[in-house]
């Protein structure tokens, strides 16, 4: 595997994937073409910005770096190739549930030491930062970022993607999604009278940003799950300030404290869900009291808009792989496929499973729609069977249309945990939302009368395909229904 950002983007340019961009305004232009870039879904480019305008060249931002599968398997370890979504789910879900976290290795020396600033020296406008989207509250230097807290009673690093917005040269607003890992951190010192220490990583390996934007075990540090992957330790260096490990490869970093009387607005921020849904609010305030960097630093950006966006195939490919272990580790069998959709993101789960009992299918919803890595945020979670394809969504819509009598298939679990990013949820009743459970399997008590399918079988393809191959190539193979 590669060791750093900049071995990474070597290797994507060798795939094809990296594209450079000259004289981009940082205001509006930059995440304007970030976002159209991002829309082409699995066919993006990993795009660097340089010669910014109003910075000097060498001060770059570095969008959609997990935005293709194989820029995705490449900062994963994988083959960059796969047959289809099903197999790099099914590829990657095996790989993790026999993965043994490697604990971090402290070291002292590292690239992002080039270059250092305390107290007024401290200058945050000097990166370009992007005004993403129109709306913005301001300039969001923390989008693909590694926000770094410790636990107080147990001493546990977590590192977590939490936005944060620049006020000024040393201040940062940084917003934490309540129930997240980094906030009950922070609150935990907060009901201590203490101070929260923080570091920030604003120029990450793509590695790094894939388990700090999921949801990994309780109590686990992202760098030991990272290393895990990597198959050997993450190399980190102990902050001056706040004792905080950060990567010794990252690009930006910076440290310094949260109180809960320090604090300004933050908001709006075009968000993951297509919606400026959490509005504006006073956050707490990290004054940076040292910042890292390292020569023609590059800052990292996930552009989060209107779907598809940066994030969605991290959602669909490694979140997808995480709810498929979930599912098998709480006893739900035969379990054939799982997929968020790129759009629906958190709001649309779809389970294949091939029926052996009766209540197979609700169990399989019940559990998908609480389970560790899908129980914040969710909407709809749908059960089909292994004739279907979950990734493909003319399937799951026929099934859905074909085979669910609402009256009877359709569950709705209310009061579930949500957020403030929920778009529906009016803001009174925010943090709370509700999840249908929608059961598109052939019922169980008369599947076996259930109307056949009409389609070719496998045999009839193969030989058209034979037959007809200069027509036929390149086509979708059938099903194996």
């Amino acid at each position: 595997m590669y060791s750093d950002l900049r071995e990474w983007l070597k290797l994507v340019d060798d795939l094809g994937q990296l594209r450079t961009v000259f004289n981009v305004n940082w205001d509006l232009e930059l995440g304007t073409v970030a976002d159209l870039n991002a829309r082409n879904a699995d066919r993006s480019f990993a795009l660097l910005f340089d010669k910014i305008k109003d910075y000097p060249a060498g001060y770059r931002v570095l969008t959609g770096a997990n935005n293709s599968r194989e820029r995705l398997a490449l900062a994963l370890g994988l083959p960059t190739r796969w047959s289809s979504e099903m197999a790099f789910v099914q590829a990657w879900r095996e790989r993790v549930a026999e993965l043994k976290p490697i604990p971090h290795k402290v070291v002292s020396r590292g690239p992002i030491l080039e270059n250092e600033f305390v107290g007024d020296d401290v200058d945050m406008l000097k990166f370009p930062v992007p005004r993403w989207h129109p709306k913005d509250g301001g300039r969001y230097i923390g989008t693909g970022d590694l926000v770094i807290t410790r636990d107080p009673d147990t001493g546990w690093v977590n590192v977590g993607t939490y936005r944060a917005m620049v006020h000024d040269s040393r201040n940062l607003a940084v917003y934490i999604s309540p129930g997240h890992q980094g906030a009950l951190h922070r609150d935990r010192y907060f009901a201590q009278g203490k101070p929260c220490p923080i570091a920030i990583c604003f120029g990450a390996d793509p590695l790094l940003l894939i388990p700090a934007g999921t949801e990994v075990e309780y109590g686990l540090s992202e760098y030991d799950y990272a290393g895990g992957i990597r198959g050997e330790p993450i190399e980190v260096i102990e902050g001056s300030v706040t004792g905080l490990p950060f990567p010794a490869t990252a690009e930006i970093v910076v440290e310094g404290e949260l109180t809960p009387t320090n604090r300004k607005v933050e908001g709006p921020f075009g968000e993951f869900t297509g919606y400026y849904a959490s509005g504006k609010r006073d956050e707490c305030v990290l004054n940076v009291k040292r910042l890292l960097h390292r020569n023609n630093p590059i800052l990292t950006g996930t552009v989060v808009a209107r779907p598809p966006h940066d994030n969605c195939l991290v959602w669909s490919r490694v979140k997808s792989a995480m709810i498929w272990n979930d599912l098998e580790r709480a006893g739900v069998p035969d379990v054939r496929g799982v997929w968020y959709h790129h759009a629906g993101q958190r709001f649309w789960l779809v389970i294949a499973i091939k029926q052996r009992y009766n209540g197979h299918a609700k169990q399989a919803l019940a559990i998908a729609s609480q389970c560790r890595n899908s129980a914040y945020m969710g909407r709809f979670v749908i059960v089909v069977d292994d004739d279907i394809d979950p990734s493909n969504t003319d399937d799951v819509l026929w099934a859905i249309t074909t085979r669910c009598d609402p009256e009877l298939d359709i569950d709705v679990l209310r009061n579930c945990w949500s957020g403030p990013l929920d778009p529906i949820i009016p803001p009174e009743r925010k943090g709370s939302n509700s999840k249908a459970l929608i059961n598109a399997c052939r019922p169980w008590s008369w599947k076996d009368r259930f109307p056949e399918v009409a389609e070719p079988t496998p045999e009839l393809c193969r030989q058209a395909r034979e037959k007809f191959a200069d027509i036929l190539a390149g086509l979708p193979a059938a099903k194996a229904g």
